[in-house]
């Protein structure tokens, strides 16, 4: 029994355990799911919530109306983004063997920035530090996650160009940063390093963001 219960856990014939939350770290149900949340005590990986903002999905005029803004445009902003909080967190807390941020719209899972750090003591440190600071005016919201291959997070489809769930996929849909980024951060590149964004201030205990709509919809 023992090892057969091992061998389903995470799986969707698994009753207990949730095995959306174990693939991805997150759950559309959120604390009102009926299976378990089992949250590690110890990971690589860490999730920073809502943290990226694609302005594609939020920019409007003065009067309230949609603002276009162009594909090169967000391509531009995005690679910045990725680059700063990369660079950064590298810098401060260890190496990073890998950084993904999703393009999902679902609640639980827009802007999700995962970065899986190479030691687990680097990922435990950079949570206990990264919650007592702010992003561009917003508190920043870090967890261990148990996500380690994210070849199992991800949704095959829309690599594919096929998934018909669009951004409300409840698997991650990770957005690509350019390939000069992609050598420069992970080859041997030079670097070039933006003023950073991150800050060190008191959360206030009264604030969930998680669940505001202004962190929903809208760059920090």
């Amino acid at each position: 029994m023992a090892e057969y219960l091992a061998s389903i856990f995470g799986t969707e014939k698994d009753k207990v355990n949730c095995s959306f939350y174990f693939k991805i770290g997150a759950c559309r149900h959120g604390d009102r799911c009926s299976r378990l949340h089992n949250k590690p005590t110890f990971s690589q990986t860490i999730v920073l919530l809502n943290l990226y903002r694609n302005p594609q999905n939020t920019a409007q005029t003065a009067d309230g109306s949609h603002c276009h803004v162009s594909d090169v445009e967000v391509q531009e902003h995005y690679d910045n983004f990725f680059e700063e909080v990369f660079t950064e967190l590298q810098e401060k807390y260890g190496e990073i063997e890998e950084m993904n941020v999703c393009d999902n719209l679902g609640d639980h899972l827009v802007g999700n920035v995962y970065v899986k750090f190479r030691r687990e003591e680097d990922a435990e440190r950079a949570v206990a530090e990264l919650n007592n600071r702010w992003f561009n005016g917003q508190a920043v919201h870090a967890e261990l996650s148990p996500v380690t291959d994210f070849r199992e997070s991800c949704c095959r489809q829309y690599e594919m160009g096929e998934c018909t769930r669009g951004g409300f996929c409840n698997f991650m849909h990770l957005r690509p940063i350019s390939q000069n980024l992609r050598r420069q951060l992970y080859g041997r590149g030079p670097r070039r390093r933006s003023p950073p964004r991150f800050h060190t201030g008191h959360r206030p205990q009264e604030r969930n963001h998680r669940h505001s709509p202004d962190h929903r919809h809208g760059r920090f």
